[in-house]
């Protein structure tokens, strides 16, 4: 399940892209079926590394993946652990809002990436995101999850922030529409959120729909994607240093 669109990233072989803040590496297996280009993934877990690293395996089995290499490593976004203008593209995906000092982040990406390389940011869309915070308030609710949301992202702010520290803006669009409906549900009943039998039916549907693809879930992605959408992936160039 992507969020960022590749082609929107204008990734040629021999590129080399970060994904910054990779998880279970979903971005990175997807970065391994493109020819050429060499993925790296860093995150602070290391079990979720781990999983990254199975899941590239599979794809290696299975003959899904094309010819580029791939690195995880284990790091922080506040000190990257790459020499200035080390890669052509960077991702990260639903990271920004888990962070204390997202400004710091910013300034690593821009360091690291070549100037005109592109730079692909996906945040919680902000609507889809005040439901879910009202909800499943506080004390325990879905924004004070250990680990999780610590705020709520304006795109338009953070579109002017990137501009201000030496990016371009290119385009936006919005992602997952049909997924908001699970997160509502998930903290509504937030106490149960892994055991309701609702948020295990709708999960189930999302499983079957992300394996099967049918036309019907597709159109109706399409249609509330850009209304409704959980995440909003912003693109932008490194300008000249």
């Amino acid at each position: 399940m992507l969020t960022v669109r590749f082609k929107l990233m204008n990734l040629q072989a021999g590129h080399k892209v970060l994904d910054l803040g990779c998880g279970e590496g979903r971005h990175v297996h997807g970065l391994h079926t493109l020819p050429g280009i060499e993925a790296v993934g860093l995150d602070l877990d290391e079990a979720s590394l781990q999983k990254a690293g199975e899941g590239l395996s599979y794809l290696d089995a299975m003959q899904l993946s094309a010819d580029g290499p791939v690195t995880f490593i284990r790091g922080s976004a506040y000190k990257l652990p790459f020499d200035d203008n080390s890669f052509d593209g960077v991702i990260c995906s639903e990271v920004f809002e888990h962070l204390e000092n997202y400004p710091q982040v910013i300034r690593e990406i821009r360091r690291v990436l070549k100037p005109g390389g592109t730079f692909a940011l996906t945040v919680p869309h902000s609507w889809p995101e005040r439901i879910c915070w009202q909800l499943a308030p506080p004390p325990n609710g879905y924004p004070f999850d250990p680990g999780g949301h610590i705020r709520i992202f304006d795109d338009t702010h953070l579109k002017f922030e990137l501009v201000n520290n030496g990016f371009n803006f290119k385009q936006k669009h919005h992602a997952h529409g049909l997924h908001a409906p699970f997160w509502w549900l998930k903290c509504a009943f937030w106490a149960k959120r892994d055991s309701h039998p609702l948020i295990i039916a709708y999960h189930r549907f999302l499983v079957w729909d992300l394996m099967k693809r049918p036309f019907l879930t597709r159109a109706l992605e399409w249609a509330l994607a850009p209304v409704m959408g959980k995440s909003v992936a912003l693109y932008f160039v490194a300008g000249e240093k």
